[in-house]
């Protein structure tokens, strides 16, 4: 039954996005930006098509956390 009703919220929000979409689509300045897509507006599908970003650094930063900053490694 839950499932049901997450389809159907699921569907209300497509609709209602295509609607938003659209009604953006029709009064944006084309020369200001592009075209807006029904997930811009879709508060369902957007959290749960979030993916983190990569960080971004060098190797030398891997290095200083990995191998210096390693616990020493002793054999009993």
């Amino acid at each position: 039954m839950i499932d049901m009703a997450r389809a159907r919220q699921q569907d209300n929000w497509n609709h209602t996005a295509a609607v938003l979409a659209l009604l953006a689509n029709v009064n944006r300045d084309p020369k200001r930006g592009r075209p807006f897509k029904p997930s811009d507006f879709h508060p369902v599908q957007a959290a749960s098509q979030e993916t983190p970003r990569p960080l971004k650094g060098d190797i030398r930063m891997l290095k200083a956390v990995f191998v210096d900053n390693a616990p020493n490694r002793r054999n009993p």
